[in-house]
């Protein structure tokens, strides 16, 4: 499964702390299950617009990665959680809610490595949206339903 979280309305003060961005992605894997393999890499950038400037990290995971951008200027955050073992999509999607402050949150689950040996379900969607703009619960997800969301 592929999380993918785009978050709006951050604190600009957490889009640009390192220091922070990189201890959550030290501590994270094991919070859902999953086996760190590297420890975290994180770097400030700069892009071509000067207000493109944020922070982007990620982490090698036996399962696969998880990866965080910032956009501090714009109060945006990019957050990818990618990972051949099941892990509760909501309780990250609320993890990372609360944790940079957002006031709006659009996330998708995209469906990955179906062919594997040893896949248990048949074929879902490519790409199916979790979680739209408001008025969400978490019983409105079920990461473990096929094409449900």
């Amino acid at each position: 499964m592929h999380l993918v979280i785009d978050g709006y309305g951050a604190d600009p003060e957490l889009l640009q702390d390192e220091a922070t961005i990189c201890q959550l992605l030290d501590i994270y894997p094991e919070r859902i299950g999953m086996t760190k393999v590297s420890a975290p890499h994180v770097f400030r950038y700069v892009g071509a617009k000067p207000e493109d400037w944020g922070v982007s990290g990620f982490v090698v995971i036996a399962e696969s990665h998880i990866a965080i951008h910032t956009f501090v200027e714009r109060g945006l955050v990019n957050i990818d959680v990618f990972s051949c073992k099941a892990f509760d999509a909501g309780h990250v999607i609320h993890f990372f809610r609360d944790h940079f402050r957002l006031s709006k949150v659009n996330t998708f689950i995209l469906r990955r490595g179906l062919e594997y040996p040893g896949t248990e379900r048949g074929g879902v969607p490519v790409f199916e949206p979790a979680l739209s703009i408001g008025g969400w619960t978490p019983t409105e997800l079920d990461p473990s339903s096929p094409g449900e969301a």
